[in-house]
Formats: structure tokens, sequence, C-alpha cells
């Protein structure tokens, strides 16, 4: 007869596990920089929190940073929890918001230009901050939605909020522009810090990364391309 029998109650299986499980049953990804609201039920981002918050008081421990008797290090591992699920990683467990999208009626064809609009994301090979602007041309048609400035903003800033490359992070931009307005042409820059440069490795404080995406009419007709990129830089 064995002298530990198994417990009345298994181990909870964490909340990270079920929704780990319900992505890969869905053959859905779940890279850093996309979004899985779809994927996590009521309740469970508070799970979820308290889950990371007690991996990072791991990681401290680890560090050997003494966070039972350091009054400045004993709630650490609950304000980084909190920061990176509800804050600066929110578009990842957010789903996007709200936008109405009205229609064309006065059938407007000219470029629009939207910016500079400051993002804030973070590097998902080190989570150092990324800081820059981003540029927003759209060329819409007759059939085309429209939606007002903000929600360019709000949008934005959903997408920025995870960590990631720059280069990828402007083009789901281009892609979410693309299927909300469905015009003949978007066009997105950005310009930013990256942290991982300024704070570590080669530490270069002068460094920006400029990268930019063209769809439709801005990728085939080279005097559209040129008007954007002029009336951006008299924007800045």
């Amino acid at each position: 007869m064995s002298k530990h029998p198994a417990p009345d109650h298994p181990p909870a299986e964490p909340v990270s596990a079920r929704i780990r499980a319900r992505i890969e049953a869905a053959g859905a990804r779940f890279h850093a920089n996309d979004n899985i609201a779809d994927f996590i039920h009521d309740g469970e981002l508070d799970e979820l929190q308290a889950e990371v918050q007690a991996k990072l008081a791991g990681v401290l421990e680890s560090m050997v940073i003494d966070t039972s008797s350091d009054h400045n290090t004993q709630d650490t591992a609950r304000r980084v929890a909190k920061m990176y699920l509800r804050e600066i990683f929110h578009g990842r467990y957010r789903a996007a918001p709200p936008v109405t999208e009205f229609p064309n009626i006065e059938r407007l064809n000219e470029l629009m230009i939207v910016g500079p609009i400051r993002v804030r994301s973070a590097c998902s090979h080190h989570l150092c901050p990324i800081m820059g602007r981003v540029w927003v041309g759209v060329l819409p048609n007759e059939h085309s939605n429209l939606i007002g400035l903000s929600k360019y903003v709000r949008l934005i800033e959903w997408i920025m909020s995870r960590p990631q490359i720059q280069e990828e992070a402007v083009s789901q931009v281009a892609d979410l522009l693309q299927d909300k307005l469905q015009p003949d042409g978007v066009a997105i820059v950005m310009e930013a810090d990256h942290f991982c440069m300024h704070w570590r490795g080669v530490k270069d404080l002068d460094a920006k990364m400029t990268s930019s995406v063209m769809r439709g009419a801005f990728l085939h007709d080279a005097t559209l391309r040129r008007e954007f990129l002029a009336l951006m830089q008299k924007r800045d």
C-alpha cells in the first residue's frame, strides 16, 4: 500500500494552460504580437494576472532580491503583472476597440493623411520600450468606409500594445486599416526609438528606425507615394 495516497483533489490546471489548449485546438497562432482575446473567458484575465504575478515573484527571488524586507520591491511582482496584461500589452488580451464606420456619401477620392500619432510598444526580443510616431495615408474610393480621427489613434494603439518588432507592427496596422476602410490604397510610415539600442547593447542614443508599408495605389503609383511622403514631411 502506498505511503502517499493520492490527494482528494488534483491540483488545478493553470489558467494559461487552459487558454493555450483552446488556441491550439482552434489551430490559431499565438505569437507575441497576436491578439488572443477570443480565447479568454470571463474572469480568466484576473486569474492570468495572478499566475503571472506568482511567476514574477519567482523571477525576483532567482535574481536574489529580498522582496520580503525590501520595501521598494515587496509589491513589484503584482505591479509588473498588472502592467503587462492590463496596460503595455493589453492589445494581446483585449478585443479590438469599437469603431463606428460610416459610408463615403460624398464619394471622396483624394489623399487623406493622419499623423503623426505618438505610439508606444515593446521589442519582443528584450521587452524594451519602442517609442515613436506613425503617419497614415489613405486613398478612399466611393465604396470605402470612413472613420473619425480618434479611431485611427485607438486602432493603432491597440496594435502597438503588444511585444513585437517594428516591421511587423506597421504591416499589422496596414492590414487592419485596409480591412476596416476598404480603400484603394493604404500607406503607413513609422519612425521610432528602440531602447534595446539606447538602454543596452551598443547604447546608441541617437539611432532611430524608420519603416514603411505601401498597399494598393501607394505601391503602384509613384506620384501618389511621393505626394504622401512630401505632405508627411511637412507635418513633421
